[in-house]
């Protein structure tokens, strides 16, 4: 059948079982929305292409399908870039596409033209200039192959428009057949078992995972792998709800706004089991100090991952999923009664705690009334900063894909927009962004695409009126000289919310937060709260910049 370039690109998204586009349209893109004005694609217009970037990125991360986003040539597809480093950053499965200025006129300087391949090029997995309509029905199926295998990752389309108004028989493939990547899946199993011996043989062992626990679907081999073992569990950002925070084997979040016990347990471990994690600086603090003693195991699907930052002894390559289940097989139970002894003492001594007393509203308070209010049952997004740190360290997470942020680019505006995402891949959820007065202001537009499309989307913002994390690193290390920190001038987020169209909620009184919450929960439409939280309130515990973990401020020891 004969088909125009549009035509054979949206018939790939929809046999790829893209549910939804997110995007801007512009000049360069127009014959694609024409293709799509007929489809069973759901377009999402969105009020700016960043909010569109992360929408995807939050659609990935809630459903575990490749997000797609659409923008035109030139400032469309560079205003995409934010959105791909974050998903690039967090091995996000994204599918960006971006129109191009016809093929005859690239390297012109045509009006709207941008070179975003090169642009791209650090910060995604593969990329795609289309210069042959006859290669495109291909080409799609081969990013969306590559996007979501392997260590997952944004992958960029640059699709010039006269490809897109060509004709041609429509030729549909059937596989994928790229000899240059060829993933992983399976571990070397004389690895395996050395590590297994490993595990079985430690007195004071410690599980470190990370978002391949997520990505790799195997959070209940994650389970059994630890109540096998007898083993404690320590998540990073991105890990949070890979394994459940309430069972008595978690350690919680580690690192630099980790609790005190992860960060001691890792430090005195004799064996370190990564799974799905890459040892960043957030994390490691002081390398030569980080897990001094022990014997690092690395269980990674990217081999580029393994002892860059950090020396492993016993590297496994491949799925965590499957060697998760194999390692399962070799892991016997344990004891270990003094090392369990010494963590619970720890936990006793060194809680994640905060001052609740008086009337101010505080930042963490909120975050525990949203986790009962929900029942822990909850997809929660979070900009970037205090609020960010403040929701994992509160909300207490048992599933997952119910934590989405940017941990690896650090991202302000990425919660509101991911929201969207999360909810319409989940419309039975409740989805709430977690958020500060200051980065909300970076995607707020969108609160234009949540009204027009009555996305229940519940916002609270801990306003504290301050770029909070800012403020507190001034505080803390740079004597007391808050530099433009101060967001005097904030709008009225209420009047602001239904200007828009949305219900807003402002709260100044202790005793009004949990009825707020309760109320916006109840509203079927998006809802912001404007929590006016104390503004001195800093986040501990805290590894200062380049430290060792264990030296933290803000605890007990």
């Amino acid at each position: 059948m004969i088909k125009t370039g549009s035509q054979i690109l949206v018939d790939a998204l929809i046999r790829e079982g893209a549910e939804y586009v997110f995007g801007i349209p512009g000049g360069a893109v127009l014959p694609l929305f024409d293709a799509l004005f007929d489809s069973s694609i759901k377009f999402i217009l969105t009020r700016h292409e960043q909010g569109a970037g992360h929408a995807a990125d939050g659609y990935a991360r809630a459903t575990g399908k490749v997000g797609v986003c659409l923008a035109t040539s030139g400032p469309g597809a560079t205003n995409l870039t934010t959105a791909i480093a974050t998903a690039y950053m967090d091995s996000i499965p994204i599918v960006a596409i971006t129109g191009q200025v016809k093929t005859f006129l690239i390297g012109n300087d045509a009006f709207q033209e941008a070179d975003i391949i090169g642009i791209t090029r650090p910060i995604t997995k593969h990329s795609y200039l289309v210069k042959d309509i006859k290669d495109l029905a291909r080409i799609v199926k081969e990013a969306f192959f590559i996007a979501n295998t392997g260590r997952r990752g944004p992958v960029l389309i640059d699709l010039p428009v006269d490809v897109t108004m060509e004709k041609c028989e429509e030729v549909i493939p059937t596989v994928v057949d790229l000899p240059g990547y060829k993933p992983r899946y399976e571990g070397n199993i004389r690895q395996i078992m050395i590590a297994a011996e490993a595990i079985n043989s430690s007195r004071q062992p410690v599980v470190y995972t990370g978002g391949g626990i997520i990505a790799s679907e195997c959070s209940k081999d994650l389970l059994e792998f630890a109540e096998k073992g007898n083993l404690p569990v320590t998540t990073t950002l991105m890990g949070l709800g890979g394994f459940p925070e309430t069972h008595h084997l978690s350690l919680g979040m580690l690192g630099m706004h980790g609790t005190a016990y992860a960060n001691f347990a890792v430090t005195e471990s004799d064996v370190l089991v990564a799974i799905g994690a890459r040892f960043d600086d957030r994390i490691t603090g002081k390398i030569d100090e980080f897990a001094p003693n022990a014997k690092i195991i690395h269980v990674d699907i990217d081999p580029a991952s393994i002892s860059k930052s950090i020396r492993v002894d016993i590297p496994v390559v491949g799925d965590a999923k499957n060697i998760l289940q194999e390692l399962n097989k070799h892991i016997h139970f344990v004891e270990r009664k003094e090392w369990l002894d010494k963590i619970k003492y720890w936990k006793e001594k060194n809680p994640l705690s905060y001052n609740n007393s008086g009337n101010v509203i505080k930042p963490q308070y909120v975050i525990e009334q949203i986790c009962d209010a929900a029942k822990g049952n909850a997809i929660i997004t979070t900009e970037v900063g205090q609020n960010q740190m403040w929701a994992a360290q509160y909300f207490t997470f048992t599933q997952p894909r119910t934590f989405l942020s940017s941990g690896g680019l650090g991202t302000m505006g990425y919660g509101f927009p991911a929201a969207i995402g999360a909810q319409l891949g989940c419309p039975d959820k409740l989805v709430v962004d977690i958020a500060g007065d200051g980065s909300i202001q970076m995607n707020i537009q969108e609160l234009s695409t949540v009204a027009r499309l009555n996305i229940p989307v519940k916002i609270a913002i801990l306003n504290n009126g301050y770029l909070g994390m800012v403020r507190q690193w001034q505080e803390l290390f740079y004597n007391k000289r808050y530099s433009s920190v101060n967001l005097n001038g904030n709008p009225d987020f209420v009047k602001l919310a239904e200007a828009y169209g949305a219900k807003g909620f402002l709260v100044e009184k202790k005793e009004d937060v949990r009825p707020t919450i309760e109320k916006a929960f109840s509203i079927k439409g998006p809802v912001i709260m404007d929590f006016r939280i104390d503004p001195n309130e800093n986040v501990f515990p805290m590894v200062p910049a380049g430290q060792a973990i264990h030296r933290m401020i803000g605890t007990m020891a």
